[in-house]
């Protein structure tokens, strides 16, 4: 046993070959598994594909990097149903690409706070966030206020995502640039926050 841990720790070919074996055990016996399993590839009830308007303050959202301190990752620990609600499931995610499950917190997790605050509170919040939680250091984003949503790169998003699976009507397509049309991207965040964990928000 000893030659055979002296040969693959001294031969680096012999080091990847082991990593790759154990690397596919466990992509076999961990992640297969879950590629058809119905409670991580379906919806939760209530859960729809983005409409315009989110989808577009969801790719704002990413763009900005608002990730990097908002998690949307409720784990399943009496603290954290406390503080933010039910725990997160992966049916609710189905439709993000990326997903935006994470631990790091610098600001709170965000996965309920659809509905925890007005669309006026939100506004303020991103032109100046002091103004409403005086303690905050989260940077402002008043330039959200002065760029408008393209609807044409909207259109071509869901025409994308409904390829990759995302149940779009040709309605919802048809619809989507008229939706977004004179919005300016503080529109289209605050739209997609007030839009987040509605479906299992009020379950304990």
């Amino acid at each position: 046993m000893n030659k055979i841990q002296k040969l693959v720790e001294e031969n680096v070919f012999y080091l990847i070959i082991c990593t790759l074996l154990v690397l596919s055990v466990a992509m076999m016996v961990e992640i297969l598994p879950l590629m058809f399993s119905k409670s991580v590839t379906q919806p939760i009830d209530g859960v729809k594909p983005y409409s315009a308007l989110r989808l577009a303050g969801r790719d704002v959202y990413v763009r900005e990097g608002c990730y990097n301190c908002h998690s949307q990752m409720i784990r399943p620990f009496r603290s954290e149903t406390e503080r933010y609600g039910h725990y997160s499931v992966a049916g609710e995610s189905v439709y993000d690409r990326p997903f935006q499950w994470g631990s790091k917190r610098t600001g709170p997790d965000l996965a309920r706070v659809g509905g925890r605050y007005s669309d006026e509170w939100q506004r303020a919040h991103l032109m100046n966030p002091r103004d409403v939680v005086p303690e905050s250091n989260m940077p402002a984003f008043p330039w959200l206020a002065k760029n408008t949503v393209d609807g044409e790169f909207v259109t071509q998003k869901m025409q994308t995502l409904r390829k990759l699976g995302d149940p779009y009507s040709d309605a919802d397509i048809a619809n989507a640039a008229k939706e977004v049309e004179g919005k300016t991207e503080m529109d289209a965040v605050i739209a997609y926050l007030q839009g987040l964990g509605l479906a299992l928000k009020n379950k304990r």
